[in-house]
């Protein structure tokens, strides 16, 4: 069996491994028994391997900074104060609720990058609704698996897909921005609309008889009353945010503004994020007197060894000629038409991301583009439906995966099924809209 084919076998079977989780066993475990696998087999020498591993040092040194910042963030309750005040401010309106949890989503995705949305603030409003007592909180979970990557491109440091997707060609900030603004705020209008639209029955805002059926057209539209569904607000504790919280707070706007000025002046983003997290959290620990055992244990740490298995995977991919037959391909498309080629590609690996997972889909999409030299509209079509399409399933992005993980710890269930009809429903419009929008 030539090494070629050997690659792409035990590739997908890692890939697939990460995605579907046989026997429970944590995502890291496929992804790096994947590598070793390729290692031993000897279809990518050691020096390579390890040459795979350190392309990714930015991203690992970004996810540490963003996790380490997270963590503190919820360790001190930020999360949790900012959704009870989302439901404070919504008096005993869901529509409300609904629209001021979005923004909430908004603003930690597009500064803490889409993970720390579905990790963090999935329990916060979890536990925000509860206090409220909606009766049906589904609805406003999956705001945080939507918005998650609907406003993954806002800016470089919204989603770790973005790094790898330009890896050392991370554009400047007064770059990005015209890039990728309007698509970004059609992207998360679009999104919002569609996902209220096929949520509001739940949400109460149209009178539906108590024993009505879940809806046909995504499973997840079943409601009550609009009498039932209104919020009792009144039994939602209203919570000061404490003097650490205050800091972690602060802790993220200073990372924020960090980040933006590093990216103004086009350096990498992965040191500067580590560092202010890092000093973020260790000043709130010594304000706080707490040991700091209490937030190496909340990181997700196995996130560093299943990005770094990744890498290596595609590193190998890399030496089976598929990248330099795509490449190819799409030169010789963008040739004929520069935008044929970038719609094909964003909406190619758009879908592709659903079926792979979009990191790996992000990091080979990377290497084809750099391949092939084509235009940088075709690399800005590919960096959206790198991060929008994910919307689509429960595994197209570890966000989502993270995302579903958190929403089985509250009690909540979503089929892969349900989730996918009512993905489809949304995401293709708002990746139809983003991706016209580059044009404009």
């Amino acid at each position: 069996m030539s090494h070629s084919i050997i690659i792409c076998l035990v590739s997908v079977a890692a890939i697939a491994g990460v995605i579907l989780r046989p026997f429970r066993l944590p995502e890291a475990i496929w992804a790096v028994a994947g590598a070793l696998l390729l290692v031993i087999l000897r279809t990518i020498v050691p020096r390579d391997a390890l040459s795979g591993v350190a392309k990714g040092t930015d991203v690992y040194l970004f996810l540490l900074g963003m996790m380490v910042l997270a963590e503190v963030a919820r360790e001190e309750k930020l999360f949790d104060w900012l959704a009870l005040q989302a439901v404070r401010h919504a008096g005993d309106s869901p529509q409300r609720l609904f629209g001021l949890i979005y923004l909430v989503g908004i603003a930690v995705t597009v500064l803490l990058s889409n993970d720390a949305t579905a990790v963090v603030l999935t329990p916060a409003v979890a536990a925000a609704v509860k206090a409220a007592k909606v009766t049906r909180p589904l609805p406003y979970l999956l705001i945080c698996a939507f918005i998650a990557n609907a406003a993954s491109f806002v800016l470089p440091i919204s989603n770790p897909a973005n790094l790898v997707i330009y890896g050392s060609q991370m554009p400047a900030l007064l770059e990005w921005l015209p890039r990728y603004i309007l698509p970004s705020v059609l992207s998360i209008v679009v999104t919002y609309l569609l996902l209220y639209r096929t949520q509001r029955k739940a949400l109460g805002l149209l009178a539906r008889d108590p024993r009505a059926e879940p809806s046909p057209s995504t499973g997840l539209l079943a409601s009550p009353s609009s009498h039932n569904a209104s919020l009792l607000v009144s039994a939602a504790p209203s919570r000061v945010l404490s003097p650490n919280g205050r800091i972690a707070a602060m802790g993220l706007g200073v990372t924020a503004i960090v980040l933006l000025t590093a990216s103004a002046l086009d350096w990498q983003l992965g040191l500067p994020t580590a560092i202010t997290g890092i000093l973020t959290a260790t000043l709130v620990l010594i304000k706080a007197k707490k040991n700091p055992l209490i937030i190496l244990r909340g990181i997700s740490w196995s996130v560093l060894p299943l990005v770094a298995g990744l890498f290596v995977i595609v590193e190998a991919i890399n030496k089976t000629g598929v990248v330099r037959a795509i490449s190819a391909l799409l030169q010789q498309t963008a040739a004929r038409s520069p935008a044929r080629a970038a719609w094909a590609s964003g909406i190619g690996v758009a879908f592709f991301s659903n079926l792979a997972n979009n990191l790996p889909s992000g990091l080979i999409a990377s290497d084809v583009v750099r391949n092939a030299h084509v235009p940088e509209i075709i690399r800005n079509a590919i960096l959206i439906g790198v991060d929008l399409g994910p919307n689509l399933s429960v595994t197209g992005s570890l966000a989502t995966i993270l995302w579903l993980v958190a929403l089985r710890r509250e009690g909540q269930t979503v089929s892969a099924w349900n989730f996918f009809k009512l993905g489809l429903l949304i995401m293709t419009p708002a990746l139809i809209a983003a991706l016209a929008a580059l044009w404009w």
